[in-house]
């Protein structure tokens, strides 16, 4: 019986659609599809973002169809999510707010003014402490805003479609905080 089993069970492992597994990047299993809004999304492309040679998290972005327009990812108002996991330990509350930040004087070209009182809300949702395998997913939803979760928890939801612009610009903007993961998280099949 047991023999019988262990067979059934390989054959339907063999006969699953890869759909339903999830990628490791980094010891980090990354599912292959997220649902937000009621929307359906597809891993569009998984990276690390390094930093000294070491890594700090590994980016995933989730989109309705694939795409390697990175400007279109930004400026989008459409369903879409960024997941970080965080794979360091050495990652503080400072340094994420700070390369946030950053991040967001590299993607408004300097002129976060627009957006100045949702990126303190955004960087607020930091404070909270966090740790290595912890991860954040910045979820946006037409009409809603972007969904802030850590771990799984919304902490923040944070309206306007300039925000939007302004947070997935940090990764995909002519600037970004990581160009290979830019790439990577874009799709590099």
């Amino acid at each position: 019986m047991f023999k019988k089993l262990v067979i059934l069970s390989l054959a339907l492992f063999l006969v699953l659609p890869s759909s339903l597994t999830a990628k490791e990047v980094s010891g980090v299993d990354i599912p292959e599809a997220f649902k937000e809004g009621g929307q359906d999304l597809v891993l569009n492309g998984v990276g690390i973002r390094s930093k000294f040679f070491m890594d700090i998290y590994v980016g995933a972005l989730y989109l309705i169809e694939k795409s390697k327009d990175g400007n279109a990812v930004s400026n989008d108002d459409k369903v879409m999510n960024i997941r970080l996991h965080m794979v360091s330990g050495l990652i503080t509350n400072e340094k994420m707010t700070n390369a946030v930040n950053e991040g967001f004087e590299k993607s408004t070209k300097k002129n976060t003014a627009p957006v100045k009182a949702e990126i303190t809300q955004f960087t607020d949702v930091f404070k909270e402490k966090f740790a290595k395998g912890d991860y954040f997913d910045f979820s946006y939803v037409p009409g809603i805003g972007t969904k802030i979760y850590k771990n799984g928890t919304v902490k923040a939801t944070i309206k306007g479609l300039e925000f939007k612009k302004a947070l997935f610009g940090i990764w995909f903007c002519e600037d970004p905080a990581d160009d290979d993961l830019k790439e990577e998280m874009l799709g590099d099949d």
